[in-house]
C-alpha cells in the first residue's frame, strides 16, 4: 500500500491506496475538493460536513445522470465504463506504438 496526500478545502489528508492508483485518486480528490469549493463559494452554507453532504449528493446525481435510460452509460456499471476505456486505449496504443518508430 502507498500513502499519498491529497488537500481538500484547506484540509491535508493521508490516504492510501494500491500501487498504480495514485493518479486516479489524486484526480478522485481534486474533484471533490473542486465540488466542495465551489459549494462554500457559492451557497450560505456553514460547515464542512454540510458542505461534504451537498458534494456528495450532487457527485451521486451526477453519476444517476448518465445511467439514466437516457444518459450516457444507460446498462453499464462503473466496472464496465472502466473497463471499456481499458480496451479503448490498449487499442489506441497497439495503433499508435508503431509511429513512434517513425519520429
Amino acid at each position: 500500500m502507498n500513502q499519498i496526500d491529497v488537500t481538500i478545502m484547506g484540509q491535508t489528508y493521508k490516504l492510501a491506496c494500491k500501487e498504480g492508483e495514485q493518479a486516479a485518486l489524486e484526480q478522485a480528490a481534486a474533484y471533490l475538493n473542486e465540488k466542495m469549493c465551489g459549494i462554500r463559494d457559492s451557497a450560505k452554507i456553514k460547515g464542512t460536513d454540510r458542505i461534504a453532504v451537498m458534494a456528495a449528493l450532487s457527485i451521486s446525481a451526477d453519476l444517476m445522470a448518465t445511467r439514466a435510460p437516457g444518459g450516457l452509460f444507460p446498462e453499464m456499471t462503473i466496472a464496465d465504463v472502466k473497463k471499456q476505456m481499458h480496451d479503448m486505449n490498449e487499442v489506441l496504443d497497439n495503433a499508435l506504438t508503431p509511429q513512434e518508430n517513425l519520429f
